[in-house]
């Protein structure tokens, strides 16, 4: 996916210059402007900053095109399930066309050494989850810590928090949160 044409795409429907998104977010416009040309390639929790200034969910942008192509559930094909991730790491979403989707339920996938990026995730609600494979890092708050096979987290996603894998492989999360912030 071209993620500069559709953030351009999405900024100019919404009516906002770069400068006007950059000022909303918090950062130069010339940032906005390599996000655009795809000269940089932005981690999943600056991209969600950059989209809250729109204001647009990291699943509404992954997904705008899909739009009715596949069903609305209760049950859902791998392949039924678009991945909302950037550098490397995978979100794939479970029900994104359920137009009442009170909660977010991913599948993550994340590949050694990579991680959810240098700034802190923080939005509203509650988010949990259990790791299926690997070794992840999770910093919540000022706590820190690896998390392998069958252990889980849970807590306020207002607290700062980030995720990063420490292991050799690749490393799986079934993750929920909510109100949906995906």
């Amino acid at each position: 996916m071209n993620i500069g044409s559709r953030l351009q795409s999405v900024r100019t429907s919404k009516g906002l210059s770069q400068r006007e998104l950059a000022k909303r977010v918090g950062v130069t416009n010339s940032t906005i402007s390599l996000i655009e040309q795809n000269k940089v390639s932005p981690s999943v929790s600056s991209l969600k900053k950059v989209l809250d200034g729109i204001p647009i969910s990291l699943a509404d942008f992954f997904t705008m095109d899909l739009a009715g192509d596949a069903s609305d559930g209760p049950f859902y094909a791998a392949d039924d399930l678009p991945d909302l991730g950037s550098n490397g790491v995978h979100y794939f979403l479970v029900g994104k066309r359920r137009g009442t989707r009170q909660m977010c339920i991913l599948r993550e996938v994340m590949p050694p050494g990579s991680d959810t990026g240098e700034t802190m995730l923080s939005h509203d609600g509650e988010e949990g989850g259990v790791i299926v494979q690997g070794q992840v890092e999770i910093t919540v708050g000022e706590r820190v810590r690896v998390l392998g096979p069958g252990e889980a987290y849970y807590f306020e996603s207002r607290t700062p928090h980030r995720f990063r894998n420490v292991g050799n492989e690749p490393a799986i999360l079934v993750s929920a949160n909510t109100p949906p912030s995906f």
